[in-house]
């Protein structure tokens, strides 16, 4: 599959009662490895797409969507239907993160690897593995060792 013309990605639920639209490019593509993302996801990493917010809408099943917060800093959203995740909203951070895995269209190339500090799943790739966040977006910038 390939992006539409105007180089926009469409992801759903599992379900496919949510619909959302990515449009353009996400600013970063990568990997976390901390126990929220790892819990969220039932997985020992979660694959993340940040895009800006403007550049993602929901296009059907507004309805359908609910929110989790465990923390300020994460609006998760779901499908009330079958409990699909679709993406975190993430305010203080001016960024939304859609899960890689509901965008079939967009060619994942991740750039780095977030919370490496908390990895259950050591993965040798060569990317960067920050111990949190780079600084710009808050952390120690301190990356560990594959």
């Amino acid at each position: 599959m390939a992006a539409t013309k105007d180089n926009s990605h469409k992801g759903v639920c599992f379900c496919g009662a949510v619909e959302i639209k990515a449009s353009g490019a996400p600013f970063a593509m990568g990997y976390c490895h901390c126990k929220d993302c790892r819990a969220w996801s039932a997985g020992p990493v979660n694959a993340f797409t940040l895009w800006k917010p403007d550049q993602v809408s929901v296009v059907k099943g507004k309805d359908k969507l609910a929110n989790f917060a465990l923390t300020k800093g994460s609006q998760r959203k779901f499908c009330t239907k079958c409990g699909g995740h679709v993406l975190t909203e993430h305010p203080a951070g001016g960024f939304t993160d859609v899960y890689a895995a509901i965008l079939p269209t967009l060619k994942f190339e991740p750039g780095i690897h977030v919370n490496y500090e908390s990895t259950v799943l050591r993965i040798k790739d060569g990317l960067p593995k920050m111990k949190d966040f780079p600084a710009e977006m808050g952390g120690s910038g301190k990356t560990l060792p594959e």
